[in-house]
């Protein structure tokens, strides 16, 4: 009769039973604990990755503790500037603000070249009018800093009603040219005549192809596939946050819609024309 063969315990098993797992407590990613890394300076284009989000994209700001990236697409992400925060052709680095100052954006919101230290140019007789609260804003968001550098005053219009005596008061002429900028123009209807009657040499009205100025933000800025089609009859903004299941608030969903815009990137074509267009308008002699 053969002896019993000896069992062997499971590597995990002490004399008298299984032993307790040990857990370590410090949980710092695998990619943080390596050997110290090389500092680098956040200098404009210097493209990077967020290891933690995988983001990948060029320096385009660094201040206040903070790096701004953007990607490819144009799509803006900021990060805060810790050790080990980030990977620069695939090894581990720790971004630190450069040793000039902070990284300011080589062009503006609208794809200018900036101009850093520039000042607002002494404002110019000429003025773009824009119908609608949150069409202003926008134009101010992506053009702001050109429209300063060029010294032309945006002012608000509540509507195209209003705009015969605007224009009359102002008497635009060749040193003092008007822009405006309305909501969607039908040919044919009211707005549409009111238009084409103060429309001259010196004073220009273009209207943008949107329901509402909301729809000039592409979708993929704020993570949809699409604007949702608003039966007829129904407020549109009102069943755009319907649709989108977000409150039934249309100020604080525009401010959300706003604050994805960062660049002209993330507006539609037809906007952009409808701006640059109206912007050469009263700059060009």
């Amino acid at each position: 009769m053969r002896p019993p063969v000896p069992r062997h315990r499971p590597s995990d098993e002490g004399p008298v039973g299984p032993r307790p797992r040990v857990y370590s407590p410090d949980l710092t990613p695998p990619w943080k604990k390596s050997r110290p890394v090389q500092e680098v300076p956040a200098d404009p284009g210097l493209v990077v990755e967020e290891p933690g989000t995988g983001f990948c994209g060029a320096v385009i700001r660094c201040e206040a503790g903070t790096v701004t990236l953007e990607d490819r697409f144009g799509a803006h992400r900021v990060f805060p500037l810790q050790p080990r925060g980030f990977l620069l052709e695939g090894r581990v680095v720790t971004l630190v603000k450069p040793a000039g100052g902070p990284v300011r954006p080589t062009r503006t919101a609208s794809g200018s070249v900036a101009v850093p230290g520039a000042r607002a140019r002494v404002a110019r007789a000429g003025r773009i009018y824009v119908e609608g609260r949150h069409d202003a804003e926008l134009v101010e968001k992506v053009w702001g800093d050109d429209l300063r550098l060029e010294g032309v005053v945006v002012e608000y219009l509540e509507g195209v009603d209003d705009l015969p005596s605007i224009v009359a008061d102002f008497a635009p002429g060749p040193g003092a040219r008007l822009g405006v900028l309305v909501d969607h123009l039908v040919p044919g209807s009211k707005e549409w005549r009111i238009a084409q009657a103060v429309t001259g040499e010196d004073a220009l009205v273009v209207g943008h192809p949107y329901i509402d100025v909301w729809e000039a933000v592409k979708p993929s800025a704020l993570g949809i596939t699409a604007w949702p089609r608003v039966p007829h009859g129904q407020d549109w903004k009102t069943g755009v946050c319907r649709a989108l299941g977000w409150p039934e608030n249309t100020g604080a969903a525009w401010q959300h819609i706003l604050s994805r815009v960062r660049t002209y990137k993330d507006l539609e074509p037809e906007l952009l024309g409808c701006v640059e267009r109206l912007i050469d308008h009263v700059t060009v002699p």
